[in-house]
C-alpha cells in the first residue's frame, strides 16, 4: 500500500486508512521509532513502566543461583557488605 505525505500545518503527515490501525489494535495513541533506516509505528503503552510488576514478580519466584544479567558476574559478591 502507497500513500503521499501531506502539508499538515507547518508539519507534513501521513494518513493511515482505519482498517490498518483496527488490524494493529492502535486506537488514539502511537509511538515512532526509526530503527534501519525504517518507520516503526507501534501501539502506545499505557504507561512506560507497563509490565515492570509482573516481570518482577517472576523474578523473585526463580531461584538466586541464576544471573539476572548474565554479562555481569557475581564472582565478588561475597566480599559486599549489604
Amino acid at each position: 500500500m502507497e500513500s503521499n505525505i501531506r502539508k499538515m500545518g507547518n508539519s507534513q503527515g501521513l494518513l493511515l486508512p482505519k482498517p490498518l490501525l483496527a488490524q494493529l489494535g492502535i486506537e488514539d495513541r502511537v509511538e515512532l521509532r526509526v530503527r534501519d533506516g525504517v518507520l516503526e509505528v507501534r501501539p502506545a503503552r499505557a504507561h512506560r513502566r507497563q509490565g515492570w510488576a509482573e516481570a518482577a514478580a517472576q523474578l523473585s519466584t526463580q531461584s538466586d543461583e541464576g544471573l539476572v544479567w548474565p554479562e555481569f558476574s557475581n564472582e565478588d559478591d561475597s566480599r559486599l557488605t549489604w
